[in-house]
């Protein structure tokens, strides 16, 4: 199967339940083919939770939810080593993390201490419980989520752990149209009790070797090496984006490439996800902030002056 076919069929699939939110998961299947992972910020009730359950059904995965509380525990999150009277000898009880597909819902509700257990699987696909180091499943994808507007009783990600992040999106509110779909497709029940699996793992595998082996030039990784230095150089930034920001863009252009029908990156490629990329690795100036200019804004401003030269 064609990367390309494989998106259309999970978008297709999606769809039935997440109305006119194409190009997001897009965004979200480029993000998992990429083996990144995805961070959505947005207020509750858009479906947050709904489109990832959607996505893993479609592509077959096995999906764990962890609802993160200030209560939530690393061990909660990783597993924990049982002593076992019987045998007489230690047995791993592992966590919801040893799973593919992971919704780590209010992520910003937990504590540091749990939200740092996080840090070693999202960075290397494992987990170290009791000083042993236990590999995830190779297709281990977090999505995680967090409400933007109530900051009660809540941790903010520290930049360590923003910056493991693939890409941070929204979801946003449906237009009107579609609003009127999604409510006529739920009058008797969720569609999402009718979503089916629409890949085979064999597929996936297939898929995602498809992207590693799409062509990047020496004139796009410029651009994006480029677009990355602007941000460390912006009057309107205090911090730009770390080098995996740049290896991340890389990666999520040649999947974006592949989903798109091309086994070569181009610039249009490079500029679909920058701002999803990005955005969250930039912490402003605080006269920046005064003047409520947005990341998103400088970001979009960056792209319009930054040259392509091919």
């Amino acid at each position: 199967m064609k990367t390309s076919d494989l998106c259309n069929k999970v978008v297709n699939n999606v769809a039935k339940v997440i109305k006119g939110k194409e190009d997001k998961i897009k965004l979200l299947i480029a993000a998992f083919l990429s083996n990144g992972h995805v961070l959505i910020e947005d207020v509750p009730g858009t479906g947050k939770t709904v489109i990832s359950r959607a996505i893993s059904k479609s592509i077959g995965l096995g999906f764990k939810r962890v609802q993160f509380t200030p209560d939530l525990l690393p061990g909660d999150l990783t597993g924990l080593y049982i002593y076992n009277r019987q045998n007489e000898e230690f047995l791993l009880k592992k966590g919801p993390v040893f799973t593919e597909f992971l919704l780590a819902d209010e992520i910003n509700r937990a504590t540091p201490r749990t939200q740092s257990a996080l840090l070693e699987a999202l960075a290397e696909r494992q987990v170290t419980i009791d000083g042993i180091t236990h590999q995830l499943s190779k297709d281990f994808f977090v999505m995680a989520t967090q409400n933007p507007v109530e900051f009660e009783g809540t941790f903010p990600l520290p930049e360590a752990q923003l910056d493991r992040f693939m890409i941070k999106t929204t979801i946003g509110y449906p237009e009107f149209e579609d609003e009127i779909k999604m409510l006529s497709g739920q009058d008797r029940g969720h569609p999402l009790d009718d979503i089916q699996t629409v890949v085979e793992q064999v597929e996936i595998d297939q898929c995602k070797k498809e992207v590693n082996e799409v062509n990047i030039s020496p004139d796009i990784l410029s651009y994006i090496t480029r677009i990355v230095d602007r941000t460390r150089n912006d009057k309107n930034i205090l911090l730009g984006s770390s080098p995996r920001g740049s290896i991340n863009l890389m990666k999520i252009s040649k999947s974006i490439a592949a989903i798109d029908n091309r086994n070569f990156v181009i610039p249009d490629d490079v500029k679909y996800s920058a701002k999803s990329v990005l955005t969250h690795r930039i912490i402003l100036k605080p006269e920046t902030k005064i003047r409520k200019i947005s990341p998103d804004e400088i970001m979009q401003k960056i792209l319009s002056e930054v040259e392509v030269i091919v």
